[in-house]
């Protein structure tokens, strides 16, 4: 009786678990003998293993790894004990609570807490690995078994977006653009290194497709909001995804027209969706303020204000977000091109990677949709409300192989794609393929052959934190 009921279900989902098998197959190709080794920065597996020893922080401090936050615990003059960190450009210590101590103040250090400076959610699936293997547990398989659930994630969603009549696209396309995502985006590199700073963005894109998933015609506003608001305490701009959903529950409940035309009615339609969609977000914000709160004395505080870089007199004058690396992000996300020197290895990679359209050249076509659905613009304002708070970061994503940053909103750039109405034709598909090409070069060279990247003299900052 199983077996007749399994047959059926299989041939609906071939081609999701094809795409399944494919992932997994093609990234655990890619990471190759990565994949039997924890990575150089396994912040996520040293955060699970002091979560099942009952500790928010890091003890004893981690041996190896980069962007770690330190806060210091000081004995003042006055017999005060008090945390927080010495600052690089005035003799003061600035404690977690926001005041300001004359340096000289201070009697003696107690020395230095640890803690991950990153959002804490991927920890989450390195709970299975830390509780087998403590700190050694392997922080690689976990990164890729998510990216490979992105494949068959993505098809599912594009086949909804069909569904509700916002894509023309046939299930073949669909899988054209599965695979431009998974092969042809500097999701490819990302999925296949472990590593703090990758695993949190595989996450978040598998999450952002998700939200993406639950969000077309605001059909599942409570799965909405619990998938936002995970990608939110996974990677940070992910927090300002809220524009996709608030918009199709609006056209949902008649849109603009419906507003000016009936305002309680329309708001009396809308207000269910969007009171079901904010419990999960609400409820996981609360936690995560709680979470910040005890480490940090602050609700708004994941750790990287404390962090231990080259970069930290520059982020206390300008603080993390500013104006003056604006140009410098402008420029890694679109200008960045590969060098070609007269000598071997005849290509080379600047330590701030390659340009959006460079690594992925089938995003061109967003310049000229042939059709725009309803849902175009909300997938615009989307990736604008995630994108341009990282533009005004202190960091660039250095080192990187392509601009790693544009994974927070990657996903409603192939949404976009899809409901632009271009035909796959014989070019556009040579632009996914080439795009696949330059990302499994990516993927197979990032971290493993150097020779490829030049990550001396710094041309675009002092940036050169992960």
């Amino acid at each position: 009786m199983y077996s007749a009921r399994a047959v059926p279900w299989l041939r609906r989902h071939a081609i999701p678990l094809v795409l399944f098998l494919v992932g997994l197959c093609g990234y655990g190709a890619l990471a190759g003998s990565r994949l039997w080794h924890q990575s150089t920065d396994p912040h996520f597996v040293y955060q699970a293993d002091a979560w099942l020893h009952g500790k928010a922080t890091i003890s004893p401090p981690p041996a190896r790894g980069d962007d770690w936050a330190k806060v210091e615990t000081v004995v003042m003059r006055d017999g005060r004990e008090v945390r927080g960190r010495r600052l690089h450009i005035r003799p003061v210590f600035r404690t977690t609570t926001g005041a300001e101590l004359p340096l000289a103040d201070v009697a003696a250090s107690k020395g230095q807490t640890f803690y991950v400076s990153f959002p804490p959610l991927p920890s989450v699936l390195m709970l299975p690995g830390a509780a087998l293997g403590g700190r050694a547990g392997n922080d690689v398989v976990p990164t890729v078994l998510c990216a490979a659930l992105i494949l068959p994630l993505a098809f599912l969603t594009l086949r909804r977006l069909a569904g509700a009549g916002q894509s023309t696209r046939t299930p073949t396309d669909d899988v054209w653009l599965t695979l431009a995502l998974g092969f042809g985006t500097v999701l490819c590199f990302a999925s296949v290194q472990g590593r703090v700073w990758f695993t949190a963005h595989v996450l978040g894109v598998l999450l952002a497709m998700a939200y993406a998933w639950a969000s077309i015609e605001a059909r599942r506003p409570i799965l909405a909001g619990l998938f936002l608001g995970l990608a939110a305490i996974t990677r940070t701009p992910m927090a300002f995804m809220l524009p996709l959903f608030v918009l199709e529950a609006a056209r949902g409940a008649g849109g603009w027209a419906a507003l000016r035309g009936d305002r309680a009615g329309f708001l009396r339609a809308v207000r269910g969706p969007l009171v079901r969609f904010a419990i999960p977000v609400v409820v996981i914000a609360i936690a995560a303020a709680a979470y910040n709160l005890a480490r940090f004395d602050a609700p708004t505080e994941f750790g990287h204000t404390y962090l231990d870089v080259r970069q930290q007199a520059q982020m206390e004058q300008y603080g993390l977000f500013s104006y003056q690396y604006l140009a410098r992000n402008l420029a890694v996300a679109f200008t960045l091109l590969p060098e070609f020197p007269a000598k071997g290895p005849f290509v080379q990679v600047s330590g701030h990677g390659l340009a959006l359209w460079v690594t992925t050249p089938i995003f061109l076509l967003l310049l000229w949709p042939r059709t725009k659905p309803p849902i175009h613009r909300a997938l615009w304002l989307t990736v604008a409300a995630v994108a341009i708070p990282t533009f005004f970061y202190q960091n660039s994503g250095w080192v990187q192989f392509g601009y790693r940053f544009s994974l927070d909103y990657t996903v409603f750039l192939v949404l976009l794609l899809a409901v632009g109405g271009r035909p796959l034709t014989h070019l556009t598909r040579a632009l996914i393929v080439l795009g696949i090409v330059i990302n499994l070069f990516g993927a197979w060279s990032f971290a493993r052959h150097p020779a490829y990247y030049r990550v001396g003299g710094n041309a675009y900052g002092t940036v050169v934190a992960h």
